[in-house]
């Protein structure tokens, strides 16, 4: 049942059998045949290695909260040491390759992706948090199709720059977050190693697992030592990165408050920098949205990957004349999703990635309690151990409200309304953030005017959270700038000559 902080409406009708939850028999995804490592150790110069300090940090499995495997912790030394490892390779190799040379292994690395997306979206599973559905139907595809798609760019930079002479830069430093570790990995390593620069990657302290692996794969691929260096470790790690003297280009994506530090690190420097930050996307409902697609988008863009990405559609901005009807068969659908252990193929809605994340997602719907808005949060058993939030969603939202200015990172959604197309507009500009937006009509003509005035850098039309390795993806404002994915993709890492 709903949580209610306002004024009670009469009771509904009994709800249909179909609207009812259904109990599903436990599905889960056999983890016999995943090679996970008790201890893993840094991948610099195209080998493992225990961190100069010998210290170590524990990765668990939000879901049940136990230590999953012990994690070298690089630090100034190790960053040192892959930098190194890094320039020597771009200079004395991967540079003097051709672009035919750097593609073949691109497409040896998608290959096995391939070949191991099992087992890695295991890994991402267990790591994460995030339900198996989700990383072995949409992550791991991705994953290998970036690896694809950059790989055919590698001998073609002349047509991707046409009438341009370009070159790479360098040695690139890429920090990524634990929302998608593999694919964020695959978005800035792929078109880096097209390029023909070399990378040092920082990856996420809670998710380190399948980077690590994924520098085990290019170890398969043979690729040539020091073109791709691992290094786990906490904020002190990417810093000390980001910091080197000899890195060129920096790729950040993660929190809009390290993005600018990062941002005020380098100024001065001649490095290169993308930025891919926060979110507060909105998803708007026009008056003729086709209800049935649009409710299923919104349960796409918000709780199947439980609010855990910078493009999450948590503001659903709703025409007045719908309001009722959607607030009604959204709060039907969402009693239906399935919460509990993500490796269960019937599981929705799994863990959310750390404990802190799950006290901000808590003190966040407890301010919109606070402030007045309407929690609806349907009745559901929560695993006893593990990090989880039920799916929710607020309606009587204003513009004013914390959970309708803040990255909550969570499956709960804010619903403001609105009268006219603009004021559907400038609610949904109405925040710091441009990311993402998602427009719902059957008029195409809509689609494009609308479009043209949202400040945000994706627009999705009768759809969302859709991705394509062709199709560039980055935002504006306070969500950061550069591209990545598609054409655009290759900008960042390569320096225009003429």
């Amino acid at each position: 049942m709903a949580t209610r902080t306002k004024r009670e409406k009469p009771a509904a009708a009994p709800e249909s059998p179909r609207a009812q939850r259904f109990v599903y028999a436990p599905a889960p995804e056999s983890a016999d045949h995943v090679r996970r490592l008790e201890r893993y150790d840094l991948f610099v110069d195209g080998k493992f290695r225990p961190a100069s300090s010998g210290k170590r940090f524990a990765t668990v499995n939000p879901a049940t909260e136990e230590t999953l495997a012990e994690v070298a912790e690089a630090g100034a030394k190790d960053v040192e040491l892959a930098v190194q490892s890094a320039r020597k390779a771009y200079e004395k190799t991967w540079s003097k390759l051709s672009g035919a040379e750097r593609g073949r292994y691109l497409f040896r690395i998608a290959r096995l992706i391939q070949e191991q997306s099992r087992e890695l979206a295991i890994l991402e599973t267990q790591d994460g948090g995030k339900p198996i559905v989700e990383s072995r139907d949409v992550d791991l595809p991705l994953v290998a199709a970036h690896f694809f798609y950059y790989a055919g760019w590698a001998d073609k930079l002349e047509h991707a720059f046409p009438g341009r002479r370009v070159r790479s830069l360098g040695v690139a430093a890429q920090v990524i977050p634990w929302n998608f570790p593999l694919l964020m990995a695959a978005w800035k390593i792929a078109p880096a190693l097209a390029a023909g620069n070399t990378v040092v990657l920082k990856p996420a302290e809670t998710t380190p697992l399948t980077a690590l692996h994924l520098a085990r794969i290019c170890q398969e691929a043979e690729l040539p030592p020091g073109v791709v260096n691992v290094l786990p470790g906490a904020g002190e790690t990417g810093a000390a990165l980001v910091a080197h003297k000899d890195v060129n280009k920096v790729a950040f994506t993660g929190s809009t408050e390290v993005g600018k530090q990062i941002q005020r690190a380098i100024a001065g420097s001649s490095k290169r920098l993308t930025l891919e930050l926060g979110g507060k996307a909105a998803n708007i409902l026009l008056e003729d949205a086709p209800l049935d697609q649009a409710i299923e988008g919104i349960v796409n863009g918000i709780y199947f990957n439980q609010g855990h990405v910078c493009c999450a559609g948590s503001r659903l901005l709703v025409h007045e004349s719908i309001l009722e009807e959607v607030q009604r068969r959204l709060e039907r659908r969402v009693k239906t999703l399935r919460v509990g252990d993500p490796l269960d193929k019937n599981t929705d809605i799994g863990a959310i990635n750390s404990k802190p994340q799950l006290e901000k997602i808590r003190a966040l719907v407890q301010s919109g309690v606070d402030e007045g808005a309407v929690l609806h949060q349907p009745a559901c058993e929560l695993p006893r151990a593990g990090y989880w939030h039920p799916p929710a969603f607020f309606s009587g939202v204003t513009t004013s409200h914390r959970i309708a200015q803040e990255e909550i990172f969570g499956p709960v959604l804010a619903i403001l309304s609105f009268r006219t197309e603009a004021e559907a507009i400038a609610k949904a500009n109405n925040t710091t953030y441009g990311l993402s937006a998602g427009i719902w009509t059957r008029k195409g003509s809509k689609v494009f005017e609308m479009a043209s005035k949202l400040r945000a850098g994706v627009v999705w039309a009768n759809t969302y959270n859709r991705f394509d390795p062709a199709s560039p993806f980055g935002g504006m404002k306070e969500s950061g700038f550069g591209r990545e994915g598609g054409l655009h993709g290759l900008a960042p890492y390569v320096e225009v000559l003429s």
